[in-house]
């Protein structure tokens, strides 16, 4: 199955501003990353983020949130957002937000 092309040119829009940001295709999906460390992607028709150790577990205590997980082995520090989460443009900023925060603090690669 290929990605959601329509979510990929959101996350896009959503990262318009941001300096050092690459795009590349991975994982059967997209990625975009902030100075070589992966920041958010797209995984079918959810977006994926990467929150780190610490947010991580209070994020997935919210609604339409779950483990990054596609390949039987979760990847602690990164949830999936159902596209319920990701609906409004809003959504998509709050969660790129959310995932530079964190992202924004790894050395460059």
């Amino acid at each position: 199955m290929a990605f959601d092309e329509a979510l990929a040119e959101r996350i896009r829009t959503g990262l318009a501003r941001k300096k050092n940001i690459e795009e590349k295709k991975m994982f059967g999906g997209l990625g975009f990353l902030l100075k070589g460390n992966m920041l958010v992607g797209v995984w079918k028709n959810s977006m994926i983020v990467r929150l780190g150790p610490n947010a991580y577990e209070d994020a997935l205590l919210e609604p339409h949130v779950k483990e990054f997980d596609i390949t039987g082995k979760p990847m602690k520090g990164w949830i999936m957002v159902a596209p319920a989460g990701v609906a409004e443009d809003a959504q998509v900023k709050l969660w790129i937000q959310r995932a530079v925060k964190f992202v924004g603090k790894l050395p460059a690669k």
